[in-house]
This record gives C-alpha cells, sequence and structure tokens, in this order.
C-alpha cells in the first residue's frame, strides 16, 4: 500500500506505531552507538535480549493475528510479504554488517536517536542516505 493511499486511522496507526518503536529502541539505549558497540563485543548482551524480544513479539503476531482475526484492523487483508535471498541479499547484509560494526549506527535507532538530542548521528544518517543513493543508482 502507497503512503497516498493510506486514510487517516491507517496514518495515525503507523505514526503511533513509530512513536512506540521509537520509545522503545531508546529506552533500550540502542541510540547509543557505544552500547551498540559494547554489544557487538560482546561485552554486553542486554542488546540481544531487545533483539529477541522484538523477534519473539513479531514472529508471535505475524503467526496468530491472521487466524484470530477475519482480516487486518486497517486493510481488507493480510498481505504476503515475498523475499528473495540472493547473491545481492547476501553482499547488502555483509556490508550493512561492516557498516553496523564500524559505527554501532543502525538506521532506526539514528533516527530515534535524533529525537533524543544526539546531532552526531546525522553523519551516519548522511552516509547511510548516500550508500543508499549509490546503491539506487547502480540497480537502474
Amino acid at each position: 500500500m502507497s503512503t497516498a493511499n493510506k486514510t487517516l486511522p491507517q496514518a495515525l496507526a503507523t505514526l503511533a506505531a513509530g512513536v512506540l518503536f521509537g520509545f522503545g529502541l531508546s529506552y533500550s539505549t540502542m541510540i547509543q552507538p557505544e552500547v551498540v558497540l559494547s554489544f557487538l563485543r560482546f561485552e554486553d548482551f542486554g542488546l540481544m535480549l531487545v533483539m529477541g524480544g522484538a523477534v519473539a513479539v513479531v514472529l508471535l503476531v505475524y503467526q496468530l493475528a491472521p487466524r484470530l482475526l477475519a482480516r487486518p484492523l486497517l486493510d481488507d487483508h493480510f498481505h504476503k510479504h515475498p523475499s528473495v535471498w540472493n547473491r545481492d541479499t547476501l553482499v547488502g547484509a555483509a556490508l550493512f554488517g561492516v557498516g553496523w560494526g564500524l559505527s554501532g549506527v543502525c538506521p532506526g535507532p539514528a533516527i530515534a536517536g535524533l529525537g533524543a538530542g544526539n546531532w552526531d548521528l546525522l553523519w551516519a544518517l548522511a552516509g547511510i542516505a548516500l550508500g543508499a543513493l549509490v546503491q539506487g543508482l547502480r540497480a537502474k
């Protein structure tokens, strides 16, 4: 569904989900590159609990929602999300992992970090945007 076709309730639900996501990232300290880097160096496993909890909730909801509801609350049917695993997926995941490991910055937490006043994350977000632009130009 494109953003142009969203109704007001759908847009408000998206906004509320984004606020909840950003608050959760901030509350769990995932917006601090130092915390992320200490996790990646196997010094602090708190973020593993955060990520594991998030994955468990998503798996549970994705499995149960279609069984418990005739249709989603704000759409006409449940959508399948096809995923394709190929060489580009593998290379992209590896590049993302290297960038994450070097900087301790992931796009979602970086945007949430801006909301907490960590303006140094603008540099990382500029790099993320530039990388996405280069890949988009390459893919044409």
